[in-house]
């Protein structure tokens, strides 16, 4: 069979790609996916408790962009959510990102939003060039927020230390100087009613489509007789890692189920100096399940194979670059999405960069 598009990689870049290319061309598409399921790392499904779960880390969907979600809205209805992340910091849960509420917890205060302001002037430390992170955030915090919030948990998410990163990974503390806890702001918020994975199954249940999955696209794509392919696989895995292998940070998760009915206080927390976690979820409370156990899961960043979050560091941004070069000559390839660009996307972002991208291919770019 001949096919106008082939597609490696059947995540959320790739799947709204194909859904676009299907539903408004009608043209034909091969999808290729080297794991067993579709929707990348947005994959859940209900464990032996009956738990849905996320198999690869939490996701929760958010955005301003109202095309985006109008467009996702055709796929799924929501369980309407309002995502709130808490820090264990001292031996006691407070809010993230930081807040009023978040300072006067910590510091056992009444603070106005004028009062947190010269509360907060009142820490920072004065450098006379910020040239990494640690210098960020001692010069908008202090030495005591840059310790309970920051310094630890880099060193465990990048296993290296905020002196050692760039100024622009950690380019602001985002203070929040009113009493809203909750982690993101965006207009629309929630998770999929019956989770990601049946959205994404939905997004592309579309008779012009075709998946092959557990496949490595190399061994197959000579045999394949196709105009334009879209890759949303690993930027320097494309070119056979001509120019040395690309730095991913990768995730140990470790899943647990447990007898009772709630186990932290809120879906997700951050634990920035205690244990080698640097996050622990409770998927119930992301999806409104019901249920007299619960599942939760612990991340543990490492380095290893599978790539989840690119390196931000200049030497690693220097060498993508040079992929990113590479693969602006490549004649009859699109590279589309985290993997293929080396740049961290929200799922709302990659939507948006795949409607684009559809957008340029209509225009016959």
């Amino acid at each position: 069979m001949k096919f106008k598009y082939v597609v490696v990689g059947a995540g959320l870049a790739g799947i709204t790609i194909a859904d676009r290319i299907a539903t408004q061309r009608h043209e034909k598409v091969l999808m290729i996916e080297k794991r067993p399921q579709i929707g990348g790392n947005v994959y859940d499904e209900y464990n032996e408790a009956g738990i849905l779960v996320q198999m690869y880390g939490p996701h929760t969907f958010h955005t301003n962009d109202k095309e985006v979600f109008d467009y996702i809205c055709q796929y799924t209805k929501w369980h309407e959510y309002q995502h709130r992340v808490m820090s264990y910091v001292n031996g006691n849960f407070v809010p993230m990102p930081i807040s009023l509420e978040t300072i006067n917890q910590l510091y056992n205060m009444n603070l106005s939003e004028d009062e947190m302001d010269a509360f907060i002037e009142s820490r920072k430390k004065k450098i006379d060039e910020i040239k990494t992170s640690e210098d960020v955030v001692l010069s908008q915090g202090g030495q005591d927020i840059y310790e309970k919030f920051f310094k630890y948990f880099t060193i465990k998410q990048w296993g290296v230390s905020p002196a050692e990163l760039d100024k622009s990974v950690i380019s602001r503390i985002p203070f929040r100087k009113n009493r809203d806890t909750r982690y993101f702001t965006d207009k629309y918020q929630g998770n999929p009613q019956g989770g990601f994975a049946q959205m994404c199954r939905n997004m592309v249940n579309h008779p012009e489509i075709k998946i092959m999955l557990n496949t490595d696209y190399k061994e197959v794509i000579d045999s394949i007789e196709y105009e334009k392919l879209i890759y949303t696989g690993p930027l320097d895995y494309y070119f056979d890692n001509e120019l040395g292998k690309l730095k991913w940070r990768s995730i140990k998760f470790i899943f647990e189920t447990h007898d009772c009915e709630s186990y932290q206080p809120v879906a997700s927390t951050r634990w920035p100096m205690d244990y080698d976690y640097t996050r622990i979820t409770e998927f119930k409370k992301l999806t409104g399940q019901k249920s007299d156990k619960t599942t939760i899961l612990k991340e543990i960043p490492c380095d290893g194979e599978e790539p989840f979050y690119t390196f931000p560091t200049a030497e690693w941004k220097a060498l993508a670059q040079q992929y990113r070069d590479k693969a602006a000559q490549e004649k009859n390839v699109i590279f589309l999405g985290r993997l293929a660009e080396y740049k961290y996307y929200d799922m709302d972002d990659v939507i948006r960069r795949a409607l684009d991208v559809f957008k340029e291919i209509e225009q016959g770019r």
